[in-house]
C-alpha cells in the first residue's frame, strides 16, 4: 500500500505540466503585446515626446523582464519537479545546475528589476500619480528589495553552513 501511494504521489508531479504549458502560452501573449506596442509607437515616433518614448521603452523592458522570468520559472520548474532536460551542448547548460534556492534568488532579483522599471515609469509620470500613491510604490519596491536581500543572505548562510563542519567548529573559527 505504501509503495502504491508513493508511486501515485511521484506520478502526480505531472499534474503541474499543463501549468507550465500555460505559462509558455503566456510568453506568446507577452511577445504579441511587445510587438503591438512597437507597431503602435512606430507611426507616432515623430510626434511622441521624449518622455513618452522613454515610457514606451520602459514598458518594452518590463515585458522582456517578465518574459525572462517566465522562461526561468518554466525551465527550472520542469527540470526540478518533472523531468531532467537533455540540453548538453546548448546555451542552456546552466539548467541542470539550478536548485530551488538559486531559482528563488533569480526570481526575486527579476521581481526587483521589474519593480524598479515600474517605479521609474511612475516617477516619469508624477503629474498623473498622487503623492501618497508614489509613497506606496516606493514602500512596495523597498519591500521587494529587502525580501530579495534577505533571501540572498539566508541562502549565503545556508551555503556557509553546508561548507563548514559543525564538529570541528570551523564555522566559528576566525579566518
Amino acid at each position: 500500500m505504501k509503495k502504491t501511494i508513493e508511486k501515485m504521489i511521484y506520478i502526480s508531479r505531472w499534474l503541474i505540466f499543463p501549468i507550465y504549458l500555460g505559462l509558455s502560452f503566456c510568453l506568446i501573449l507577452l511577445t504579441l503585446k511587445f510587438f503591438q506596442l512597437i507597431f503602435f509607437v512606430l507611426p507616432e515616433i515623430f510626434f511622441i515626446s521624449e518622455s513618452g518614448l522613454i515610457l514606451v521603452i520602459l514598458s518594452l523592458i518590463d515585458i522582456v523582464l517578465v518574459g525572462g522570468l517566465l522562461i526561468m520559472v518554466v525551465f527550472s520548474g520542469y527540470e526540478n519537479f518533472i523531468s531532467k532536460m537533455n540540453i548538453k551542448g546548448t546555451k542552456l547548460d546552466w539548467m541542470g545546475t539550478m536548485d530551488v534556492n538559486s531559482i528563488k534568488s533569480k526570481v526575486s532579483s527579476a521581481i526587483v528589476a521589474i519593480s524598479s522599471v515600474h517605479l521609474l515609469r511612475v516617477f516619469m509620470e508624477t503629474e498623473k500619480v498622487l503623492n501618497n500613491k508614489i509613497i506606496w510604490y516606493v514602500i512596495i519596491h523597498l519591500t521587494f528589495v529587502i525580501s530579495a536581500g534577505g533571501m540572498a543572505y539566508i541562502d549565503r548562510l545556508n551555503k556557509l553552513n553546508t561548507n563548514c563542519s559543525i564538529k570541528d567548529n570551523s564555522f566559528f573559527k576566525k579566518k
